[in-house]
């Protein structure tokens, strides 16, 4: 496993509030280089707001967000990915009138150099781009099992193999660091047991740090290495699954407190 410590992401002392609400409340976090990270919490707890910090979409009102010695708080949203982080998202964004193919070609747009003369009339450098991003893409199309749908329009597609456009989507980024939020909301029991499988291939197999929004707390608890637990804008606990599980403010969280 590559231990690289310029791809550690971490978060510090985050704070954000929307008129008036606190969103995050000191919010702290390290994710290693190469780990499964799962943040849960209850629905409103801030877990997507963390994401959005991360992706510039949002800026805190205090605290950091770094990868490695970068500050992202000082970059804007469309510089993230050249740093090597994608992210797939609940609400799917997918171009549902395009093919498979074309928008997982969109996702190699960051990757585009050709100039506009060259990609107006398709010839010399472009042309040789398309070539070698075609190829980026039909690797993932391979390693995600998408060879069926690859010319499918996506919004023909059923739920699950949405999502798994999504993830490909991102992929197609080549990134360091995937943000996935909730990937298998929404889904029967089988497509879950597929998005799984292939986002530990991904972690496992492409080294790609995952750090993953999840509510099915099965899926957490079997695949993640570290859980961060958030409740109200607040952390209360970080540890391995075993932990978690173990963890008196956890279970007061999910099932509340026994009444006496």
């Amino acid at each position: 496993m590559n231990t690289d410590k310029k791809f550690e992401l971490t978060a510090n002392n985050l704070h954000i509030s929307f008129t008036g609400l606190k969103a995050l409340s000191g919010v702290s976090f390290g994710v290693r280089q190469g780990e499964l990270f799962a943040i849960i919490g209850p629905n409103g707890s801030g877990k997507t707001t963390i994401f959005n910090c991360i992706s510039r979409i949002y800026t805190p009102d205090e605290g950091e967000v770094k990868l490695g010695d970068i500050d992202l708080l000082k970059l804007k949203p469309y510089q993230i990915p050249a740093l090597g982080i994608a992210r797939g998202f609940q609400n799917l964004a997918l171009f549902n009138n395009m093919s498979v193919l074309e928008n997982l070609m969109l996702g190699r747009h960051c990757k585009m150099k050709s100039g506009i003369l060259s990609g107006s009339f398709f010839y010399g450098r472009a042309l040789k781009e398309d070539i070698y991003h075609r190829k980026k893409v039909e690797e993932i199309i391979d390693f995600l099992e998408m060879e069926n749908i690859r010319n499918s329009l996506a919004g023909s597609l059923p739920l699950g193999l949405q999502k798994r456009v999504d993830l490909a989507r991102a992929l197609t980024m080549e990134p360091k660091i995937l943000l996935l939020d909730e990937p298998s909301s929404g889904m029967n029991l089988e497509e879950t047991e597929d998005i799984v499988r292939f986002i530990l291939d991904v972690n496992e197999e492409l080294d790609v740090t995952i750090v993953l929004i999840e509510h099915d707390m099965g899926v957490v608890m079997d695949i993640a290495d570290r859980v961060c637990v958030l409740n109200w804008g607040e952390k209360i606990a970080e540890g391995t699954p075993k932990e978690i599980k173990q963890n008196p403010q956890v279970i007061e969280a999910y099932l509340g407190r026994e009444k006496t």
